[in-house]
């Protein structure tokens, strides 16, 4: 296989450092501001419905966090920041080079996320809670890492 010449031998390790690292640079002031109104728009519609209780307060919380980690994630691999571009050219480059990586840290975040709030919120077995947070986690995986695949293909 060859390698072009701003390919680095990278450890498994680092390639994770640099998944988070990636991901960390996404535009998450922004994400929180989809993702709650996202979630209040969820919990407003299952009010009006007359649903209430601590399932709907977890549905708004799912969908709020969803789409918190979709955006953030899916800037994060296109290259924006609510801090700008600064110094961190290098880790975007890698960013967008390695769509799929840094979707992992997003989508595993949400699977943690989704998984503690249907354990304390909901009476959902364990079985179940794994299960939506995996689908949930591939939700974002598959968001994030298509936007950056279809991203760097169009470069």
């Amino acid at each position: 296989m060859r390698r072009s010449s701003h390919d680095i031998a990278v450890s498994g390790a680092e390639k994770r450092q640099l998944a988070v690292a990636s991901a960390t640079l996404g535009p998450w002031r922004p994400a929180a501001v989809v993702g709650a109104l996202g979630g209040g728009v969820d919990l407003a519609l299952h009010l009006l419905s007359g649903h209430f209780g601590l399932g709907i307060l977890s549905s708004a919380i799912t969908v709020a966090a969803l789409l918190f980690f979709c955006v953030g994630g899916a800037g994060a691999v296109l290259g924006y920041s609510s801090h700008g571009q600064g110094r961190d050219h290098r880790i975007r480059r890698w960013a967008a080079r390695h769509p799929w990586r840094v979707a992992a840290v997003p989508a595993a975040a949400m699977f943690l996320c989704d998984l503690v709030v249907r354990q304390v919120l909901t009476s959902q077995g364990v079985f179940g809670t794994v299960w939506t947070g995996l689908w949930h986690a591939a939700v974002v995986a598959a968001v994030v890492g298509t936007v950056g695949t279809v991203s760097s293909s169009r470069r």
